[in-house]
C-alpha cells in the first residue's frame, strides 16, 4: 500500500532494538520495517523532523503491514 503527502501525528519508540512507531494520518500506527537498526533509526529521524517542522511524509506499507519505504 502507498500513501502520499500524509502528516504524521504522532510517534513511539522504547528502548527495546528496533522498535519504532508513527501514527500517520489515515494510515493510522504503523511499525517501522526491521531490516536494520540504522534504517529503522533513519526513518524514526525522519518521521520526527516531518512531525516538528508540520511536513508531509510519503511512502510504502509493506505486505506486513509495516513501513518499508519514507519519503520527506
Amino acid at each position: 500500500m502507498n500513501f502520499s503527502n500524509k502528516q504524521v501525528l504522532r510517534t513511539f519508540s522504547s528502548p527495546h532494538t528496533k522498535n519504532a512507531w508513527a501514527n500517520i494520518a489515515t494510515v493510522g500506527w504503523k511499525k517501522i520495517g526491521q531490516l536494520s537498526t540504522d534504517g529503522v533509526t533513519n526513518m524514526f529521524i525522519m518521521l520526527n523532523a516531518a512531525k516538528a517542522n508540520n511536513k508531509t511524509v510519503s511512502g510504502t506499507i509493506d505486505a506486513a503491514g509495516k513501513i518499508s519505504i519514507l519519503y520527506l
